[in-house]
């Protein structure tokens, strides 16, 4: 199955533009304006004590810039990062050698720290408490516990489930912060710094509104439309991005004006017409669409939840008259016990 082009997540054609566009600095992040606020002053207080930041833990979805905060907090700080995530680290003896490794004030990142396995997660309690190790050598009678003394380093773990994290590992950050979607204009304004550090050329303002309408108020997300439409201005045009060569690129790709695909409608129609509006539960809309779980959970749900087309009740997900509307179907007003 294709990979859509609106899925926030990290593709591999990322690595490159991610790079090359993430901002380097709390100036040039757009965006997320009350979280740049308490980390400046979080980082400013540490400096003055000569101290580790606190563990800090990202949460929000895909593509909002949680890996970006990272690395920008880490060159606030004068240190360095060590980038891993959940899945990567299988054994106690990975996460030993990372930890092992890292300096004083040094910052370890973890995307995806819900990931972790309980075995990890427990071996990390002490290491964030009281900066030590606990490694167990040998099985039986003859087991002994080797305990390791480690540089006070600074854990940033991210994530897009919260609620999978369990509550003893999560109470061990002193500091939450949840990113949202951002703002149309703060989109645009990314449109715009990408725009010109790619050197593309767009000749409208309009043209940039455009792209940030259907980039689903994700960064990630805006700066691939913008390579999408980038590439279809140099192929179909004179490799100018005008209003009218944006509508055409976006419609070729059929992302509509709200940066819905054929996947999301496709997942509100089964909704609507097979379920007859919700509520339903979502093994059975994974598989009335052929999706796994995860996908519809991580990828296409958040997004329609903040559209609101879609509602959370404790029977299921139901359709909400806004999806109805912007599907152009008949809404059924009879059917209130559906919004219960």
């Amino acid at each position: 199955m294709s990979i859509p082009i609106i899925n926030p997540k990290q593709l591999n054609e990322d690595r490159y533009l991610d790079s090359t566009l993430r901002p380097t600095s709390f100036n040039e992040y757009i965006g997320q304006e009350k979280i740049k606020e308490n980390l400046n002053i979080l980082i400013e207080a540490a400096k003055k004590r000569k101290e580790s930041i606190d563990h800090i833990l990202l949460c929000g979805g895909s593509g909002l810039g949680k890996t970006t905060l990272a690395h920008i907090i880490a060159k606030e700080m004068k240190v360095n990062i060590k980038v891993t995530s959940g899945p990567a680290i299988e054994k106690v003896g990975d996460l030993a050698s990372i930890l092992t490794n890292l300096q004083n004030n040094d910052i370890l990142f973890i995307d995806e720290c819900h990931r972790m396995n309980k075995t990890i997660e427990e071996t990390l309690y002490p290491a964030m408490e009281d900066y030590f190790l606990d490694i167990i050598i040998g099985k039986g009678p003859s087991a002994r516990t080797l305990q390791l003394e480690l540089p006070r380093f600074t854990l940033i773990g991210a994530t897009t489930r919260t609620g999978l994290i369990s509550s003893p590992l999560r109470n061990r950050f002193g500091v939450t912060h949840r990113l949202n979607f951002y703002e149309h204009l703060d989109i645009e304004k990314i449109i715009t710094r990408s725009a010109r550090i790619l050197k593309v050329k767009i000749n409208e303002d309009e043209a940039i509104k455009i792209i940030a309408q259907s980039a689903r108020r994700t960064p990630r997300v805006a700066n691939r439309l913008l390579k999408r439409v980038r590439d279809y201005s140099q192929v179909r045009a004179n490799g100018i991005i005008s209003k009218q060569t944006a509508q055409e690129a976006l419609q070729m790709m059929e992302i509509d004006q709200l940066g819905l695909e054929p996947a999301d409608r496709q997942i509100l129609e089964i909704i609507i017409k097979k379920f007859n509006g919700g509520p339903v539960g979502l093994q059975a809309l994974a598989a009335a669409s052929h999706e796994e779980t995860e996908t519809i959970a991580d990828v296409y749900e958040p997004y329609l939840l903040q559209l609101g087309f879609i509602d959370r009740t404790p029977r299921g997900r139901i359709a909400t008259k806004s999806a109805y509307n912007h599907l152009g179907i008949k809404y059924p007003n009879n059917d209130q016990d559906k919004l219960i």
